[in-house]
């Protein structure tokens, strides 16, 4: 059965508790254990589905069909282990759960209620795949004090008080403010922080303290004394020049010794950190930059493309060069010639994204990577705007466009080439959607297999001819303008298996120009940079070589 380490946060929000979660699967990982991790949301939303990006940052998608909290792709980048629909889980899910017992009757009439309903359904999704890791790390989201975490904080108690003792384990995130002024470290703000937790029936084993400056030893043994919590257990957290070192900087602090030491494990395994310190060495050792453009719609955050600028920098990483990826709003070239933007930058990158806004412009630097020979990664709606661009501009479709348009529009305004998917086959079953279907049903979700064209330039960059990648859509390009596009030069590449559904597109005649309807981005690892990026960079050197 697996321990269970509960990462909470205190004092303010975003202090970095999926990154650290992540680190630290990595250094158990390196010591030889299992892992998984999984994130416990405390908002009301089923899933971040639906949520615009600018108010949640991406949505990251596992296998099996879940959309999840960026904290996942984190948890996948820095382990290797791939998330299920099971380690992500939100109050809105849990409250479902509880209300669609209720209506069944599984309940026999009993008065429903946050303890024990809601916190039995807690702990009964906490439980799920315990005998298939050494440790299960749970992050809770949110801040300690938080209304709507309580259910959550009140879970855990129970759980931990239900397991044997020595089996869980609390580490707590929080904040050292600096006063300048005064030129001191405060600690009483997390003092005030495990105090809320103590407040609760909890209390922490490990203390994570995020701070700008060094923390004296006298800090770390106040600290200590006033958290109830042991010096060697109270771990500082610097910020960092690339979140890459977090395993490294976190081993030095002595985090997954604490960790250990809190479990009673002795004498704990040498930890091998030789992936770390080669990735290390790969991003601090750079031989080389080149600019990629990203043209995309929600360039204000950066979180919105997580995953994109992670896998960028794995493919520096697998071409020993630094990627400068600067963001774009692609509605400037809706009024503007994208050529004084995009001169000067080595590859262009177009990314997925939902809604009409934007999508001329996305079209335009299409265009313009086609016509300048520039490298060019289109996904998923990437893709289909490099296909509607060439409809338009090589195959005379002049008035080409996608049914996602006219959908938002009430008409119809263009020739569908992108038109919604009502049914497809995943795995050995039919799946049906209408456009008034709830909007976290209708996409195409999750791993689907993809054949590739022998002798094509994907499947040179893959090194095989069958795929397995991750989708989340709702519109398809459409197979009957196969013929007419590729009598123009280009490629339908990559297929469902059933030859239905275009997955990869490419023009073989130029240098690198591939547009894709999946997520490759969602598979890439610091250490397991994903081919399609890898590639893509390695395209972009080649450029900056002839500038």
């Amino acid at each position: 059965m697996a321990r269970y380490i509960f990462i909470t946060g205190g004092v303010v929000s975003s202090l970095g508790k999926g990154l650290a979660s992540a680190a630290l699967g990595a250094l158990l990982q390196a010591r030889g254990y299992s892992v998984r991790l999984r994130k416990l949301d405390p908002y009301l939303n089923v899933d971040p589905g639906t949520m615009s990006p600018f108010e949640h940052g991406e949505v990251f998608v596992t296998d099996d069909g879940a959309e999840t909290d960026l904290d996942l792709g984190h948890y996948e980048r820095f382990t290797g282990v791939s998330a299920r629909k099971t380690d992500s889980i939100s109050s809105g899910r849990i409250y479902s759960n509880v209300l669609e017992k209720e209506r069944r009757g599984d309940y026999l009439g009993k008065t429903i209620q946050v303890v024990p309903h809601v916190t039995n359904e807690i702990k009964d999704f906490l439980k799920i795949g315990a005998d298939e890791c050494d440790f299960m790390l749970c992050e809770i989201g949110g801040t300690v004090g938080d209304i709507e975490g309580l259910p959550f904080f009140e879970a855990i108690r129970q759980f931990i008080h239900e397991r044997p003792r020595g089996e869980c384990i609390l580490m707590h995130l929080t904040l050292l403010p600096y006063l300048a002024a005064s030129g001191e470290l405060k600690t009483k703000p997390t003092q005030h922080s495990v105090k809320e937790l103590q407040s609760i029936g909890l209390a922490p084993d490990v203390l994570v303290c995020r701070s700008e400056h060094p923390i004296p030893e006298r800090e770390r043994e106040k600290i200590a004394l006033f958290c109830n919590v042991r010096k060697e257990a109270v771990i500082p957290a610097y910020d960092l020049k690339t979140i890459y070192e977090a395993p490294l900087a976190y081993h030095r602090e002595g985090l997954d010794q604490a960790v250990l030491d809190a479990f009673g494990i002795a004498p704990a395994p040498r930890p091998n950190l030789t992936r770390w310190e080669d990735v290390m060495d790969r991003l601090t050792n750079a031989e080389g930059m080149v600019r990629v453009a990203i043209v995309g719609k929600y360039t204000q955050l950066e979180d919105a493309y997580k995953s994109i600028a992670e896998a960028l920098t794995h493919g520096g990483m697998a071409n020993r060069v630094r990627v400068k990826a600067e963001w774009i709003d692609a509605e400037i070239f809706e009024r503007e010639d994208p050529a004084p933007y995009l001169e000067g930058f080595h590859a262009i990158l177009v990314p997925g994204g939902f809604g009409e806004r934007g999508t001329e412009g996305k079209i335009r630097a299409a265009q313009f990577a086609r016509e300048k020979q520039i490298p060019y990664l289109g996904i998923c709606l990437g893709m289909q705007m490099a296909v509607i661009e060439a409809s338009r501009n090589l195959a005379g479709i002049n008035d080409a466009g996608s049914e996602e348009f006219d959908h938002e529009a009430g008409g119809k305004r263009f020739t569908p080439v992108v038109y919604h998917l009502k049914e497809w086959v995943q795995g050995n079953h039919r799946v049906e959607r209408k456009t008034t279907d709830d909007k976290g049903g209708t996409m195409r979700l999750g791993a689907y297999t993809a054949s590739l064209a022998e002798g094509s330039k994907v499947a040179q960059v893959y090194g095989a001819t069958a795929i397995e990648e991750r989708h989340r859509h709702r519109y398809e390009v459409d197979i009957r303008y196969r013929e007419q596009l590729q009598a123009c030069g280009l490629s339908f590449s990559g297929m469902s298996p059933d030859g239905r559904l275009p997955e990869i597109v490419e023009y073989p005649d130029h240098p690198w120009f591939i547009g894709v309807q999946f997520h490759p981005e969602l598979k890439s690892k610091p250490f397991e940079p994903h081919p399609l990026f890898a590639d893509f960079v390695r395209a972009a050197v080649d450029v900056s070589r002839l500038v």
